[in-house]
């Protein structure tokens, strides 16, 4: 099975399943954990996440389609979605296209918040767009619910961060409308206060940072 990716967490692999192509996601051993709760805690995560990934499919938000999940393997396997990270294809775009994928990448994380999923990795390397100009959100390996206003900031903060690491010659106007994107789903008031809390994020980050 070719290796896709190999993370902290799990690997990836890419493999035919009675003639899908899949993905397959197996959370590996840590052998400094206790291996009673390094089983449970496998087991756990992959049910977990699975879940999470169907209710953001519920919500509206394109994800890969859920084909098996098997706690004692550890093991999820998922469809494989071809097509760019947005991580390339905002580099890559005409500076409409990228306010546009910048939009609806916004909005689609707003739809995640409104049914109180908190992604977790919020990054363009997490976001697939397709031929058919969808974006697909994969890897919800860090995901969890929450309707706490300040997991909500520090999702977007997240994203932020990674525009401003990965796409610093256009990071503030990506953000921007990543905002305005998220505005049109959750409405003026709530983004208010979500925009509210990633300043006092960041401001909490700075005065760390200065100690």
């Amino acid at each position: 099975m070719p290796l896709l990716r190999k993370g902290a967490e799990a690997n990836l692999y890419l493999e035919d399943w009675h003639g899908y192509k899949v993905v397959k996601k197996r959370r590996v051993c840590k052998t400094y954990r206790l291996k009673v709760l390094d089983v449970k805690l496998r087991s756990y995560r992959t049910i977990h996440e699975a879940q999470i990934v169907h209710e953001a499919k519920r919500s509206g938000v394109p994800t890969p389609t859920i084909y098996l999940v098997d706690p004692k393997e550890y093991t999820i396997i998922m469809e494989y979605v071809p097509g760019k990270r947005l991580k390339e294809a905002l580099e890559e775009a005409s500076s409409d296209s990228r306010d546009r994928l910048c939009q609806i990448s916004g909005s689609q994380i707003a739809m995640l918040h409104q049914q109180n999923i908190i992604h977790g990795d919020l990054t363009t390397s997490n976001m697939i767009l397709t031929d058919e100009d969808k974006i697909f959100f994969i890897d919800f390996g860090l995901s969890y619910y929450s309707i706490e206003l300040e997991d909500f900031g520090v999702d977007l903060h997240l994203m932020k961060r990674a525009l401003n690491s990965t796409h610093y010659l256009h990071a503030d106007r990506c953000f921007e409308h990543v905002v305005q994107g998220y505005s049109r789903i959750v409405g003026g008031k709530r983004t208010k206060d979500v925009v509210q809390k990633i300043r006092e994020i960041e401001r909490r980050g700075r005065y760390f940072a200065g100690r």
